[in-house]
């Protein structure tokens, strides 16, 4: 049995999907504080099981040590925590709290329940403004932003706990780089509370006339067509990286580190350009100001990923926009 913290998220519960089709049993516990319940359903809806879930907080150690107890927890995923770069600058006690404490919570009540196992749900953010890309595990790790150092600060706390106890877990941290997407069915998706923070479900918001225009951070970076590029990756690829790193982690103890990307940079136009062919709506942008803090490219070394987990990234910037277009149209989305 896996558990799942933050597993009504957006990763989160594509990853529940991507257990459930591998045949691997899993429970959910989540405070649906950036979800909603209905997820539940419609997991129930793709996988053809109602999904089991606690509800919670993952910074409760004694409910967390009984879930591990009595649903005999074998190792965990953990996406719980928040992940809004803006927000943890204004309040950055916030993301310590959640991010770095859930996380030892998290782990102090492996411990004491004899579960060693786990798969951390990290970012490239943990990189900062990275000079070059591609980006490799072996780069400088200088975050910029409290939410940055909120994952940079829970991985170094699991490699002490490896360093302290040698041999006696199996940790993998997983460095996101930009994931977007849907699942195909259409029923499960990225769903912002607020103005979204990400390039993806803005555009979508646009091309479904629920904003006027998309805001383009920055016309004139040396670049193919002088915005900014990224490594956008599936969350359905994201979700199965999970599935190998728990795979892997059956196989070897101690503690690895990977990226989870493509390795293939996109422009913010090229990613509009390709919205508006899946959609077949236009979508209007207007260049604005360069915002603080914002690089011209970054994008991932896939390599280590593939070597050590065999996994790659299969879904391409095509994809990646019509299951969103689906997903932004379908029925589930509008009456979650």
């Amino acid at each position: 049995m896996i558990l799942v913290t933050g597993g009504a998220g957006f990763i989160g519960s594509h990853t529940c999907a991507a257990l459930a089709e591998q045949g691997m049993r899993y429970v959910i516990l989540d405070n649906f504080s950036n979800s909603k319940p209905s997820v539940l359903e419609r997991l129930a809806r793709i996988t053809g099981q109602m999904p089991q879930c606690i509800e919670g907080d993952v910074r409760d150690g004694a409910l967390v040590a009984r879930v591990l107890r009595e649903y005999g927890v074998t190792a965990v995923i953990h996406f719980a925590g928040l992940k809004a770069v803006g927000e943890s600058v204004r309040d950055p006690l916030k993301y310590y709290d959640t991010n770095v404490s859930g996380t030892i919570t998290l782990l102090s009540a492996m411990r004491e329940t004899g579960v060693r196992a786990l798969v951390f749900s990290s970012s490239a953010t943990v990189y900062g403004d990275a000079p070059e890309s591609p980006i490799h595990e072996g780069a400088l790790t200088r975050p910029t932003n409290p939410y940055g150092h909120s994952k940079f600060m829970s991985e170094q706390v699991m490699a002490d706990l490896d360093h302290s106890e040698p041999g006696q877990w199996r940790l993998a941290r997983l460095r996101y780089f930009n994931p977007v997407g849907a699942h195909p069915s259409g029923l499960i998706g990225e769903d912002p509370q607020d103005i979204p923070n990400n390039l993806m479900p803005f555009v979508a918001q646009v091309a479904a006339g629920v904003r006027k225009e998309l805001s383009v951070f920055g016309g004139d970076y040396p670049t193919k067509d002088g915005t900014g590029v990224r490594d956008y990756i599936h969350v359905s690829d994201l979700a199965e990286g999970h599935v190998a790193a728990l795979r892997y982690l059956q196989r070897h103890a101690g503690l690895l580190t990977v990226n989870l990307g493509t390795g293939a940079p996109v422009s913010v136009l090229e990613m509009v350009q390709a919205f508006e062919r899946a959609s077949g709506v236009s979508v209007p942008y207007r260049i604005v100001d360069r915002r603080p803090g914002d690089v011209p490219a970054y994008w991932a070394d896939p390599a280590r990923a593939a070597q050590l987990l065999g996994w790659k990234a299969a879904r391409n910037v095509d994809q990646m926009c019509a299951d969103v277009w689906r997903w932004q149209n379908g029925e589930a989305r509008r009456v979650q």
